[in-house]
């Protein structure tokens, strides 16, 4: 049976650690690194995906709003252009007072 040789053992031990700062040390960099970038992104006053989303659907319904509104005004259009054009009689009332002018 081979026996482990201390200063390899020493040697694992401080590659292990050394990993595992390193590791911690990444994550930390990258919690900075996230932190900085969402301090600019709010000095540049941009808007978060789900703000964009939300504003996206409002926007939708307004414009499927506006489409129907156009339909609406168009089959009005072709009903107001499809009657004949009758005069308006006049009443009695404004026939006497000429009359009696």
């Amino acid at each position: 049976m081979q026996s482990r040789s201390p200063l390899f053992a020493d040697l694992a031990d401080l590659m292990t650690d050394a990993f595992s700062a390193a590791q911690a040390a990444g994550d930390e960099a990258r919690a900075v690194f996230r932190a900085q970038a969402e301090r600019m992104a709010s000095e540049l006053d941009l808007v978060s995906r789900d703000e964009f989303e939300a504003m996206r659907a409002k926007a939708d319904a307004a414009a499927a709003d506006v489409e129907s509104l156009k339909q609406r005004i168009e089959a009005l259009e072709a009903k107001a252009a499809a009657k004949p054009a009758t005069r308006r009689t006049t009443s009695k009332k404004s026939t006497a007072k000429k009359s009696s002018s």
